[in-house]
């Protein structure tokens, strides 16, 4: 795997910082969610950046889904004061059943 780059590591920090404190706010505050987990391809950077938020089962997925919008916008928030612009916020964030090995 080739090392990042200086900018490519300051990208994934802030990432991670993001991911962190909305995967804290979220398990606080969703029945079910077990953990946050994104994806991105560094050249395509915002566009490519997608978080998912993993539930334990179908129900808790289900529950949930009414309220994708709002940490959709929760996210979109917390990038925009990194100085990040997510131009289509509902393309970053999803729920899911998956794990990142999946």
């Amino acid at each position: 795997m080739k090392k990042l780059s200086a900018v490519q590591l300051k990208q994934q920090a802030l990432v991670m910082a993001v991911a962190d404190t909305i995967e804290q706010q979220a398990k606080e505050q969703i029945p079910g969610m077990l953990q946050c987990w994104f994806s991105m391809e560094y050249h395509l950077f915002p566009s490519s950046l997608l978080l998912r938020f993993q539930f334990q089962d179908e129900a808790s997925l289900e529950h949930a889904k009414s309220d994708l919008l709002i940490w959709q916008k929760r996210l979109s928030g917390m990038m925009l004061k990194k100085g990040v612009i997510l131009k289509d916020m509902r393309k970053h964030l999803v729920f899911t059943l998956d794990g990142p090995e999946a």
